[in-house]
């Protein structure tokens, strides 16, 4: 199957969603729901690094907008409308392409948000987060924490050791009330975007190759529905 977009219906508004195979339709790996963080959107250069990468590894990926990007508005969507979003769009992924599995997250403000859905026991294999946003940027004691220990099904965490909002710290201490099976994983000197100084001898586009195939590994042993 080739780049498919749809129109997807979120109450009385909609937005659009991608879907793009990944590199050999490689059918065996769960599919990729990711949603975009507060500043971008599904098209920005991020995201489409990410999806691409992750593409190259064999892995099935939907990208979308929320309705506050759909509509060029400035200001996010609430987070309840943001889940709603999200859950729109995975109930159109499932009624077009029926995956085996599915795996839902994103990056930074679009992962919180699939976060949330998971507390709240929404049905997904899986909850990849891509520079999860523990904290706003200068307010370290406002975590964004207090659901995480609700989450029950598995989680791969990416994150930057220069994240401003979410230093090692703070998301290992937060991570103690934890009991799902939560692999987070701490990209050396990479900020929020992923983007690492030249003088750490490596450079953007190979951490974003590190983050796939380390992603399409813990993909390939979530469970299998029998």
């Amino acid at each position: 199957m080739s780049v498919v977009e749809w129109k997807v219906a979120v109450g009385a508004e909609e937005t659009t969603a991608v879907y793009e195979p990944g590199a050999g339709n490689n059918a065996d790996l769960p599919l990729f729901v990711c949603a975009h963080g507060a500043g971008g959107s599904m098209s920005d250069r991020g995201m489409l690094a990410t999806a691409n990468a992750l593409r190259e590894q064999g892995i099935g990926v939907v990208r979308f907008n929320f309705l506050y990007k759909e509509r060029s508005r400035g200001r996010p969507d609430p987070m309840p409308v943001l889940m709603e979003t999200t859950a729109a769009v995975v109930a159109r992924v499932r009624e077009e392409l029926s995956p085996e599995r599915l795996v839902i997250g994103g990056r930074s403000m679009g992962g919180r948000a699939a976060s949330m859905l998971a507390a709240d026991g929404y049905a997904a294999d899986g909850l990849l987060l891509l520079a999860y946003p523990l904290h706003p940027a200068g307010h370290p004691e406002k975590l964004r924490d207090a659901h995480l220990a609700k989450i029950r099904m598995p989680v791969l965490a990416f994150s930057g050791t220069r994240d401003p909002l979410c230093t090692p710290e703070l998301m290992e201490r937060a991570l103690q009330t934890v009991t799902a099976p939560w692999d987070m994983r701490w990209i050396d000197g990479a900020d929020h975007s992923f983007h690492v100084l030249k003088s750490s001898g490596t450079n953007d586009e190979a951490v974003m190759d590190a983050l796939a195939a380390s992603s399409a590994a813990w993909l390939a042993q979530l469970p299998t529905h029998e």
